[in-house]
């Protein structure tokens, strides 16, 4: 999500204006967009912070800007390192602040207040400026209901607020026809979406074209991600469609049966559990059981056999105990993870668990970090082994020294020797070997029939 507001910045940027500085000393103008989730993303913004006070130093007409998902405490923290503090939900509104013009003249360190829902549905439908011309990150969501006790999106990001349908669409088709070989369906709780609560009127006719598999039969049907999922697979064009994150509690088995029957959809899925114990489930606010879990996996790996399935763990949780860590180790073994997004546990200002005592030393999050990554490595290689003599599909994504360097549909990372023209385009490889992290193999030549 915060590469794809990055995208719809440069958007803004340069319709002002502005254009891509090749060497950072050299910028009239410097952005971080920057993420309180984790305390050492937030180290790191101070670290460049620092950074850019000495770029100032050489350059005192450098204007300097942080956004993103901002904690109150955050801003308090940045406010004498940058110029602006501006909500990612105001990004059309910038150019009147960047300016500096009469009307809106802001004051050193000026911080807008917090955007509405309305305002999040407009920043979402800037045109973003796609890093490349063949993966297409596109937001369907914005901000989480939730309250994980744990995270603070519902406080900088806001109440969950859903993007028109037909807006989606749109931004699919016209990054399709740009050449977008990779569709990714972006929302803090993406499988929550619903289309605004609002009557679709579509007559019984088709909503997208006639290879859609989604009908919207009457005026009182609403689009709920498994309709959108049909109506995005139903676009022309030779692509994949990626979305994350998903939460478990909103699984449901309409869900499950699109991925298993639209084409288009990949194998992958990030389905974060965070915890194997229901205790430390429940002070999580996650809302499902352990038992809910391993049956959702289950009836997903029924309907998609060759899925590749990732999560999201925090160890270190307030109150954790050794038993109960142990609980997470033996589902780790048992579900055996293709990957895994391991946190140890920092507390964050404003959340519920922020109120409980962080009474797992650091030594032992460490522990219990290195402890499931472990298990975590024999897993993902004893899956990737599958793939050995095997020919898959592969996305390359960057060349480095004469290997090209891609995911396949299962997202698994492949590195292959092939031509530097492969980028951005859909190439086949045979795998010769296997690691923990990725796969390696040969390209295979497409053959040509005789004319």
């Amino acid at each position: 999500m915060n590469k794809a507001d990055s995208e719809r910045i440069a958007t803004v940027l340069e319709k002002i204006g502005y254009r891509k500085s090749q060497k950072i000393s050299k910028a009239d103008l410097i952005v971080v967009n920057m993420c309180s989730v984790r305390q050492s993303a937030v180290d790191r913004v101070f670290g460049i912070s620092q950074k850019l006070v000495q770029l100032k130093t050489l350059n005192p007409k450098l204007k300097t800007v942080l956004t993103g998902c901002i904690l109150k405490k955050d801003k308090k923290k940045f406010k004498n390192k940058f110029d602006l503090i501006l909500d990612i939900k105001d990004l059309p509104k910038w150019p009147n602040f960047l300016n500096l013009s009469k009307i809106y003249n802001p004051t050193p360190h000026q911080s807008l207040r917090h955007g509405t829902g309305q305002e999040s549905k407009i920043y979402l439908d800037v045109q973003p400026k796609y890093q490349t011309n063949f993966s297409a990150l596109i937001p369907i969501s914005n901000g989480c209901n939730n309250f994980c006790s744990y995270c603070v999106v519902p406080y900088v990001r806001g109440s969950e607020t859903c993007r028109n349908y037909q807006k989606i669409l749109k931004e699919v088709k016209n990054a399709v026809k740009k050449g977008a070989k990779e569709i990714w369906l972006l929302g803090q709780n993406v499988n929550a979406y619903r289309a605004n609560n609002k009557r679709i009127k579509s007559n019984g006719k088709r909503i997208f074209n006639k290879n859609s598999l989604s009908l919207v039969k009457n005026s009182g049907d609403t689009v709920n991600f498994a309709k959108l999922l049909k109506m995005v697979n139903g676009v022309p064009g030779n692509f994949w469609i990626r979305f994350t994150s998903p939460h478990p509690k909103d699984f449901s088995n309409e869900l499950i049966k699109t991925m298993a029957k639209c084409q288009k959809i990949t194998p992958y899925l990030n389905l974060p559990v965070q915890s194997g114990d229901n205790e430390i489930l429940k002070k999580m606010n996650r809302n499902y059981t352990i038992k809910d879990y391993k049956e959702l996996v289950k009836k997903i790996r029924k309907a998609v056999p060759e899925i590749t399935l990732s999560t999201d763990a925090i160890v270190g949780f307030p109150g954790e105990s050794k038993k109960q860590f142990e609980a997470t180790l033996k589902l780790f073994k048992e579900i055996k993870f293709d990957m895994a997004y391991i946190a140890k546990y920092s507390p964050r200002p404003g959340t519920t668990a922020s109120k409980l005592k962080d009474n797992v030393t650091h030594q032992e999050k460490e522990k219990r970090y290195q402890i499931l990554t472990a298990i975590l490595k024999k897993t993902a290689l004893k899956s990737n082994k599958k793939y050995l003599g095997k020919e898959i599909e592969v996305l390359p994504e960057e060349y480095k020294n004469g290997f090209l360097i891609g995911k396949s549909r299962a997202y698994k990372t492949v590195k292959f020797q092939g031509p530097k023209n492969l980028i951005g385009q859909f190439a086949k490889a045979k795998i010769t070997y296997a690691l923990i992290w990725g796969l390696g193999g040969k390209m295979i030549k497409e053959k040509r029939a005789n004319l």
